[in-house]
């Protein structure tokens, strides 16, 4: 019987991949996939290996999560080594504890290899520090979109809002309008800067500032979509300073993956 090595692949940019990481995916027989997870991290896998595309959007699940961990079951009695690579890492809203228990339940041996995740290498990249002594001395991590049949029917935002300085809110971009209610009706002000950041660490990566009692509205005008986190704090004011010393995408994507400036620039999920 093979092993199974839940994979975290970053957010985005190759140049961000672990040592670990990158060598299971060239080394793998089996790579199980996620739909963020880049094409130049894709381009890795070795040829002779089998790939299955495994991702999930929203309202477009190409396979339901039980159907994953079956899969992942199986295929560990086909291949020696089997990676399951996931966007960000596994256990920051990757649902990679669901499926470490349904291997380790079904005797299928599993080890997780962590990733850098959304939640702190996009705002690094748009020149947001999640914590500064000047700012911030604490962060929290949350979904904004919860599934239906949770442990709890949804997020305390009010919790939320007193527990720290700078709020890091992932796929909350539909949930929006709620999210900065919530937070303005626990106490935090409407001037509060807000940042969205789309496609982070990529060479499409983008962003839109506002506060919580603009950004809704802002969204609506510019037209802004998924996948994008939130950054809701004051850190987010050090963006003017700092954004100048952020990775140039284009050119930083093409010396990381060996891609020309063209290659780079074409790069999608």
């Amino acid at each position: 019987m093979g092993k199974v090595y839940l994979v975290g692949a970053g957010p985005g940019d190759p140049g961000l991949l672990t040592v670990k990481a990158k060598a299971l995916i060239e080394s793998a027989d089996l790579v199980v996939f996620d739909a963020l997870v880049s094409d130049p991290i894709l381009s890795l896998i070795n040829v002779r290996a089998e790939q299955i595309h495994a991702g999930k959007r929203r309202g477009r699940h190409s396979m339901s999560q039980e159907e994953i961990t079956r899969l992942l079951c199986q295929k560990a009695h086909e291949h020696a080594v089997v990676v399951r690579l996931k966007g960000g890492d596994p256990f920051v809203f990757g649902r990679g504890g669901e499926e470490m228990s349904g291997l380790m339940a079904a005797g299928i041996a599993v080890e997780v290899v962590p990733g850098i995740t959304a939640g702190i290498a996009a705002p690094a990249y748009a020149g947001i520090p999640v914590t500064h002594r000047g700012y911030s001395s604490s962060v929290i991590f949350v979904t904004g979109h919860e599934s239906a049949g949770k442990y709890r029917p949804q997020v305390n935002w009010k919790a939320v809002a007193q527990a720290a300085e700078t709020i890091v809110v992932y796929m909350g971009v539909h949930n929006l309008p709620n999210i900065t209610q919530s937070l303005m009706a626990a106490g935090l002000p409407a001037t509060t800067p807000v940042a969205l950041i789309r496609w982070g660490t990529r060479p499409e990566q983008s962003e839109l500032l506002g506060t919580l009692g603009t950004i809704v509205d802002q969204v609506a005008v510019t037209g802004f979509t998924a996948p994008a986190i939130a950054v809701i704090g004051q850190v987010v004011d050090l963006r003017s300073q700092l954004a100048l010393a952020s990775p140039v995408y284009g050119e930083h994507w093409a010396a990381v993956s060996g891609l020309g400036s063209e290659g780079a620039g074409d790069t999608t999920d």
